[in-house]
């Protein structure tokens, strides 16, 4: 979905079914579905940049069904939900939340620069603009036709979900979730996004899509021992 856009921003995804098959829990309780969507942890860097409150809550109770927490952290502790604020709202900052500065992130060494975010070229900025938000009508972002932002899926999915959804069931929350799989697919890849990408796009909080899977992160300017490279 994302491999025409100018730049490498996102992280590879693994296959839905591969990497969260073993931790859904349809039979959750709801009382702690509940609890999820009236939390809300702030990254240094929210704002929030594009929901309102009702629409947060709904998408971090939609996350937590498709990366729920069970013996291990899920999209909610990870703070999935900020990361897709972040996307959504990337031009709410200036330069916007698209790519990370660098070259080190100070993870493992060098000068931390990855929170210092790149201005982007006029062709970049009018790709992003035109992906996030849409063409809205404006004729340079029309030349190969009308385009639908993430931004409209993401009003038209929130609507479709129900402003009760934080309400009902678990049960009734994957019905909906399922009524709604375009939306989901576009809902899940960003998930994932916030779950494993670098934390300086707001997800991934404290690492814990990073330790979940045994990565590192970024080790540069370290680099990986032999030991490492070495390893099946």
């Amino acid at each position: 979905m994302t491999s025409d856009i100018v730049g490498t921003r996102r992280p590879a995804l693994m296959p839905r079914q591969a990497m969260h098959r073993r931790r859904r829990r349809i039979a959750s309780s709801r009382a702690r579905t509940v609890s999820r969507c009236q939390e809300r942890k702030e990254h240094p860097l929210a704002m929030p940049r594009f929901f309102d409150d009702q629409q947060y809550a709904i998408i971090q109770a939609a996350c937590a069904r498709l990366i729920p927490t069970d013996d291990d952290p899920g999209a909610t502790e990870a703070g999935v939900v900020d990361y897709i604020d972040g996307l959504l709202g990337a031009f709410a900052s200036d330069p916007p939340l698209i790519w990370a500065g660098g070259p080190f992130s100070g993870r493992f060494g060098g000068e931390p620069r990855f929170s210092n975010f790149h201005r982007l070229s006029r062709h970049d900025e009018l790709a992003w603009r035109t992906r996030i938000e849409g063409s809205r009508g404006i004729e340079e972002r029309e030349r190969l036709g009308p385009v639908i932002g993430w931004q409209e899926h993401y009003r038209a999915g929130i609507l479709a979900l129900g402003a009760d959804f934080c309400d009902v069931s678990p049960e009734e929350q994957d019905r909906r979730l399922r009524a709604n799989e375009s939306f989901v697919d576009l809902l899940y890849e960003h998930a994932c996004e916030g779950m494993y990408g670098a934390p300086e796009y707001l997800g991934n909080r404290d690492h814990l899509g990073w330790r979940y899977i045994g990565f590192p992160g970024d080790v540069q300017p370290r680099g990986y021992p032999d030991d490492e490279v070495s390893e099946p």
